[in-house]
């Protein structure tokens, strides 16, 4: 049986995906995906979401407000979040967190809100899906004041900040989750960042429907595409796939404690 690869972090929710879902589902399991986590960025549209996770044995979701809509959402309290998680799909907390780079919601109502995710973390024991873009240090100054106050297990998703935010994350036993990006051709400096990772904190991700990695940047993501990914962090790790995806595949087990291994569909070749 060929290794398994997850996709830590996709938004199959997302209109890009509406008219052939059951295909990228299909795609991703010839790849080599045998394991989907779609993620929420808006809690007052959960349904839509947990419908989809509910449909695919091998898809599961998370519950949470992206930093973008927490303007929108300030009515979300950490018990709507604990509550949302006793539903056994529900496998991680956010995405949340902050962002600089676009502003969509005021920085004080993104700080909110990350802590109010953080307190849900803490208290259901589920990995934390961070979203930091231009914030480095003020995620990490909240991540390291939240943890003074009880442990809880953050992931640094989509990781393109600078090399501080993952070494401030790492130190406070935080995994991190590449994408795409990691393929680009003026990624150098991030393909040093994620050869800094310690192999047992890596995971991969997609971000579906964006940020598709090449060969086939410019064009809708999706699932099936996160080889590309792993065979990247694998060549930066002086590795081969196969024992990348091994490696990545048992992390996102040890941090996504509440996904069963038996969920997971037999791949076909596409991560040997």
């Amino acid at each position: 049986m060929p290794a398994l690869v997850v996709d830590s972090h996709c938004h199959l929710d997302f209109p890009q995906f509406a008219e052939d879902l059951d295909g990228v589902v299909a795609r991703a399991g010839d790849a080599g995906v045998g394991l989907m986590v779609t993620i929420s960025t808006r809690v007052h549209e959960f349904d839509r979401i947990l419908a989809i996770a509910e449909r695919f044995k091998n898809v599961f979701c998370t519950i949470g407000t992206h930093p973008h809509n927490a303007a929108q959402e300030t009515d979300v309290t950490a018990t709507h979040l604990i509550n949302f998680a006793q539903h056994p799909k529900v496998v991680g907390i956010g995405e949340a967190g902050l962002d600089y780079f676009y502003d969509n919601s005021p920085r004080d109502q993104q700080a909110a809100s990350f802590r109010i995710h953080i307190e849900a973390a803490r208290e259901t024991g589920l990995p934390l899906v961070i979203h930091s873009r231009d914030a480095e240090d003020d995620t990490a100054d909240i991540l390291e004041d939240e943890m003074g106050k009880g442990a809880f297990q953050p992931l640094l998703h989509c990781f393109s900040s600078e090399s501080r935010l993952a070494e401030r994350g790492v130190a406070m036993g935080a995994f991190v989750s590449f994408s795409g990006i990691l393929t680009f051709n003026k990624a150098q400096e991030l393909r040093e960042t994620a050869k800094s990772v310690p192999l047992d904190r890596l995971l991969v991700e997609t971000d579906a429907p964006y940020l598709a990695p090449s060969p086939h940047r410019g064009q809708t993501n999706e699932p099936s595409y996160v080889i590309h990914t792993l065979a990247k962090l694998a060549e930066v790790h002086q590795m081969s796939p196969a024992d990348m995806a091994s490696q990545t595949t048992d992390n996102f087990f040890s941090l996504f404690t509440k996904v069963p291994r038996t969920a997971a569909l037999t791949v076909g070749p596409g991560a040997q």
